[in-house]
């Protein structure tokens, strides 16, 4: 069922030679092309390292409520920390689910004339009764971290240009790490764990805990299955890499639809995008590719930025509004007024 409804790439032919790496290359642009999505075999992480993230993860969301409500998000400004169920919006619609958000570990900037989206930057929030989260989750990031950078250069060379472009034009990347559960529902209608969205940045790994379902990925009228497969991560592109081919290669709206009572699931997305402070400039595509591009999505009510911090920002007051209300009532006003 996976391998109809996604195509399944192997990162290890990269390491396999000249003419498997050409390969890979082009399957990884087809892929992104014509789905947006694939599973992604072959990343070298290890057994051991997903076992113990789960078992942090599981961990995590059996502490007290007292202890994850120590960390909640509305405590901070820089939307860290543990958000309860319902908690969080796609589309304005409340997402079934609960998660901490766990990005780069740095000191707020204390200049009150920086950019809106500066007020990104800041410290997590960890839970002191699981000290161990911590070195797990940044074990994980490096991992992962490796694994993008390797995509993203094989992305460069598939699309025309030199294999350091997105590394010259990343800066110190702003990643976000999700840990999310999400519980299982009575209700007779299948619960929103995450609403129909395209991801705002440039891409996603995803890893899914053994044997679960609920991911959903939109083709053409359709929406398809996206199920767990053993060894694999789940991979999309977000809007900033559409952004930067004019429409070559394609975000893809997706979702997650919650589990039965008393099933639940657990899900570690990984997000990967520029600093900030960077601007993604367009890429020359070769005159073939380029005569395939079919423009960017236009959404009114959802602008793609060049500049990451404005895609990120937008992000993340619509997502959490009661953070938003909170620390950010300015931007919050200036917003509606802009709308108006």
């Amino acid at each position: 069922m996976a391998e109809s409804t996604l195509p399944l790439l192997d990162l290890s032919l990269l390491d396999d030679g000249p003419e498997a790496a050409s390969r890979f290359r082009d399957e990884l642009r087809a892929a992104t092309h014509d789905v947006g999505f694939f599973y992604l075999t072959g990343t070298g992480i290890p057994a051991e390292l997903e076992d113990r993230l789960h078992r942090a993860a599981r961990a995590f969301f059996e502490l007290p409520e007292e202890d994850k409500l120590a960390i909640e998000n509305v405590k901070s400004p820089h939307f860290r920390g543990y958000t309860r169920v319902g908690g969080e919006r796609t589309q304005g619609r409340v997402d079934w689910r609960e998660q901490i958000d766990i990005g780069p570990e740095r000191e707020p900037l204390s200049d009150t004339s920086a950019a809106d989206y500066l007020r990104l930057i800041g410290p997590n929030l960890w839970p002191d009764a699981q000290p161990e989260l911590r070195d797990v989750v940044a074990e994980w990031h490096d991992h992962l971290s490796g694994v993008s950078r390797k995509l993203l250069r094989a992305w460069a060379l598939s699309l025309g240009a030199s294999e350091s472009y997105f590394d010259e034009h990343f800066g110190e990347p702003s990643t976000l790490i999700k840990i999310v559960r999400y519980p299982g529902t009575t209700d007779p209608e299948p619960q929103q764990g995450v609403g129909a969205h395209k991801d705002s940045g440039v891409v996603t790994l995803l890893w899914v805990e053994p044997g679960k379902g609920g991911l959903q990925v939109q083709r053409g009228d359709e929406w398809v299955d996206a199920p767990s497969v053993p060894g694999a991560f789940v991979v999309n592109i977000g809007e900033l890499l559409e952004y930067a081919t004019q429409g070559y290669l394609t975000a893809t709206n997706h979702r997650v639809v919650s589990p039965r009572y008393p099933d639940d699931r657990i899900s570690v997305p990984f997000f990967f995008n520029p600093a900030l402070d960077q601007r993604l400039p367009l890429l020359e595509l070769p005159p073939e590719l380029a005569a395939q591009a079919r423009g960017v999505a236009q959404d009114p009510t959802n602008p793609i930025h060049a500049l990451y911090g404005e895609n990120a920002l937008k992000s993340r007051l619509r997502a959490h509004p009661d953070v938003a209300a909170l620390h950010h009532a300015d931007l919050v006003a200036a917003r509606a007024a802009a709308s108006a």
